[in-house]
């Protein structure tokens, strides 16, 4: 198996390089440096997803809050970090880090829901980055249980809230969105 040459230049020698090749619309993510690939979501990811951004929409055009995007879209943390949260909401003081039509910088709150086989990589590897690069609010949905573990960052750390089922408390937006 050979590698892929880009317009016959040397191969790429960094996760970023690879990834930067992959085909628009591909579902992956550079952590750390390594690409991770992931198949589609399901249909209950897709519609807890649709539900949430809905609302966080309507909530934040209504008062003017800042705007919603869902999955997929790129975030660029850094060289080494690219992520595709499932929903991300970037206030109107942020947003500047929207740049050449990416997102290059941390959202204001981000929210993923597991999928079967990808619980350690939102909770624990997503967690790391989305910390580290000041994500004020991170929430983890689990669509089987409908627990949400919401996270708050506090002093650059994140500190873990009770959960409440189905219920996505955001102090950022000063609403509870149900699903």
């Amino acid at each position: 198996m050979g590698l892929v040459k880009r317009n016959d230049q040397s191969p790429p020698r960094t996760g970023m390089e690879v990834f930067m090749m992959l085909p628009e619309g591909t579902l992956a993510e550079l952590i750390n440096d390594t690409v991770f690939m992931s198949p589609a979501p399901d249909f209950l990811h897709q519609t807890i997803s649709l539900e949430l951004a809905v609302q966080i929409s309507n909530h934040s055009k209504k008062n003017n809050l800042g705007v919603c995007v869902t999955a997929p879209m790129d975030v660029f943390f850094d060289g080494k970090n690219v992520l595709q949260p499932d929903l991300l909401f970037i206030a109107t003081d942020n947003l500047g880090i929207i740049k050449d039509g990416k997102i290059k910088g941390s959202p204001d709150l981000i929210v993923e829901i597991l999928s079967p086989g990808n619980k350690r990589h939102d909770t624990e590897k997503k967690k790391a980055i989305y910390e580290k690069f000041g994500v004020k609010e991170y929430f983890i949905v689990d669509p089987e249980t409908k627990e949400i573990i919401t996270w708050y960052l506090t002093k650059e750390k994140y500190v873990k809230q009770p959960g409440v089922k189905a219920k996505l408390k955001s102090k950022l937006l000063r609403k509870t969105f149900s699903f």
